[in-house]
This record gives structure tokens, sequence and C-alpha cells, in this order.
């Protein structure tokens, strides 16, 4: 809550430096204090049915013994002993460029947040210029924020979607946006997240890649972390630093390394899980 509360404080105080502050805006604190009190209705989101195949790469929901749902499950776990040594509700999920697997990893925490940890959780198509998390859920044609900006007012919580009756709300970018930064830097959106924020355990954003767009950077400054993906052998040193440059507010939470070179996992699902042998 505190980095959403820093960044209605830095709306306002934009806003009176420019003299232009919307008189429908409340103050910070009392935007926090409303959230807190009063319970957002996300009984009557919508219901969704999450359609993905058993080869699917989304094996929190696909192959809850493999050993790739397993790593997601630790990573939970190390996610939730992190949050007792900091504050940490919200976090994105970045890469330094395209095709490194931020989205499943997004996808894959969420699921496992909210199946495994039983944890109220929403996770958010953060990348309005190449919205991919939908379609990996087996979703087509869903509304999300570029309606919500489109149509000034609409309830956000119209737009969101649980995912197969598990405590998992799904908020899609909806329709491809050509300036996703008039959205992510405006103080409607900044007010309603924090509200909408206020009712769920874990709020996961799979954002953009960090360069060459900005939209890493603003999401940044809403959260209280970033998750990293790199995936093996293909991630450029020198990008990735300038990547990690470029956010104003990283505050790393650790690096995922997609792909890396692992024993059989066949062999690990069939010793671990497997039916003990006759004798």
């Amino acid at each position: 809550m505190s980095r959403l509360y820093e960044a209605l404080r830095r709306l306002e105080l934009n806003n009176r430096e420019s003299e232009t502050l919307a008189p429908e805006l409340a103050q910070p604190a009392e935007i926090l204090n409303n959230a807190m009190k009063t319970q957002v209705e996300i009984d009557g989101a919508h219901a969704a049915k999450v359609n993905v195949s058993p080869k699917s790469r989304l094996v929190a929901l696909s192959a809850p013994r493999s050993l790739g749902a397993e790593k997601f499950r630790v990573l939970v776990t190390r996610l939730e002993n992190l949050r007792h040594q900091r504050e940490l509700k919200s976090f994105q999920v970045t890469s330094s460029v395209v095709n490194e697997g931020k989205s499943l990893v997004a996808a894959n925490l969420a699921v496992t947040l909210a199946s495994y940890n039983k944890s109220r959780v929403l996770l958010i198509e953060g990348d309005l210029h190449r919205p991919s998390l939908a379609s990996l859920f087996g979703l087509r044609q869903v509304k999300g924020l570029s309606e919500w900006w489109a149509e000034t007012e609409q309830d956000l919580t119209r737009f969101l979607y649980r995912l197969n009756d598990m405590p998992l709300w799904f908020l899609a970018a909806g329709s491809r946006q050509e300036q996703p930064s008039d959205i992510l830097q405006s103080a409607r959106f900044v007010e309603v997240l924090t509200s909408i924020a206020a009712q769920f355990d874990w709020v996961v954003v799979d954002s953009t890649p960090m360069l060459p767009i900005v939209d890493a950077n603003l999401w940044s400054r809403l959260v209280d972390g970033t998750l990293l993906v790199v995936r093996e052998g293909m991630t450029p040193i020198n990008i990735l630093k300038k990547g990690l440059e470029s956010l104003d507010n990283l505050k790393l939470l650790g690096v995922v390394l997609n792909d890396a070179s692992e024993f059989d996992q066949a062999n690990y699902s069939y010793s671990y899980y497997g039916s003990p042998k006759k004798k």
C-alpha cells in the first residue's frame, strides 16, 4: 500500500505545482483510509472458465505434480517469507527484452498463490502493448483496462474475471493501447488501483519488458517490488544492465532463471510421485 500512497502523493504534488489539482481527486490519505474501511464488491465479477491444454506450460494448472509446478511453489514460499521482512503485497514480473517468459511466470505464480497458498490474488495484464495473458488462459475477446479507460464512468471491478472459482481474479489489458503510459500515469488509475488492491492478499502484474518502452518503470512506481525473468542463453548482459538502470524504483525481489539446464523432469516425476516398485 505504501508504494501506491507514494504515487498518489506524487500526483497531488505535481498537480499543486501546476495549479491544476482535479477537484474530484481525493487526498491520498483519504483514498487509502476509504480503501481499508470499505469492502469493494468483487463478488459480482464475471466468472471465467480457464481452458488450457495438457501440454500448456501453465504447469500450475496443467501439471500440478510436475517439477515446474513444484518450483513455483518454492518461489511462492520465498515470496511469503520475504513479506515478513519487508512490506510486500504487489509486484511486477518483467524481463529485459521480449520472449523471456515473463507472462508465463506471472501466470504460474498467480495460480500458485491462489491454489496452493489459498490467497486472494489479483492478476493484472499490465502489458498493454503486447498482451498475452488472456490467450494463455484460453480467454477470448475479454474487455479490460483499455475499455475501462475509454468509458470514464465505469467501475473497474466490472472488468474483473474470477478464474475457475479459485480465489484468483484477472484484469485483462483489453484492446491494444497506443499510449498505455497515459493510463499508468493518471490519477484516476492510481486511485482505483489503490481501492481494489486493498481487497487482495497479492497483486501480480505482468508488466512489459524494461526496454525499450517506459511502462515497466511506470509500474515500478505503483508496486512494492520487481521480479526479473531471465532466459538462459538469451538475455544480453548489457541490455539487462540498461534495463535495470531504467527503473526509478527497482526494489528487486529476485531473479527467475527461465529454461535453465535441468535434470530429466520425467525422472523427477517418476521417482518422487510415482508408485512404489513391486517387489
